[in-house]
């Protein structure tokens, strides 16, 4: 990820309430695959395996985050296993293994999330950030984001 990803993905992150990480995470899933395969074509293994372990982590944090008080996390955390085991054959083989499946997987489940996030209205689960307004401003051929209270020291964090 460039520069300008890494800030758009930091502002949305501090803005997010559960059900959004949850979408942010399946978002970096698939960035992270789509990486790896196009790096297995161009025959960069090394490059490949490096974003399939950054695709491993985010599957790790999503099953990490399961609520086993509800009966379909036992089915998300079999998908889950499915697609881990897969993403490490890959990574043990050094070449991509089921990438098609996993992706269908990951994608039925991303488009459910998407769908529950849009009925969450609660609130951000980070407290005590900066509002972030975009389309305030333009700078030479691109948007700029505007902090509300500059004088704001403790960006996040309560002091």
């Amino acid at each position: 990820m460039d520069k300008e990803q890494i800030r758009e993905y930091t502002a949305r992150i501090a803005q997010a309430n559960k059900s959004e990480l949850v979408n942010i995470v399946y978002e970096l899933f698939a960035y992270s695959m789509d990486m790896a395969a196009n790096a297995f074509d161009a025959g960069d293994r090394d490059i490949a395996v490096k974003h399939l372990k950054k695709a491993q982590e985010c599957v790790c944090e999503l099953k990490r985050n399961l609520n086993f008080n509800y009966e379909i996390s036992y089915n998300l955390a079999s998908l889950y296993r499915y697609v881990h085991e897969q993403i490490i054959a890959s990574i043990t083989r050094r070449v991509p293994v089921n990438f098609d499946e996993i992706n269908k997987v990951m994608n039925a489940l991303q488009n459910a999330f998407i769908e529950v996030s849009k009925q969450d209205m609660s609130s951000a689960v980070m407290q005590n950030t900066q509002q972030v307004y975009a389309g305030l401003t333009y700078g030479k051929g691109k948007l700029n984001e505007v902090f509300m209270n500059r004088n704001e020291h403790s960006r996040g964090f309560v002091v």
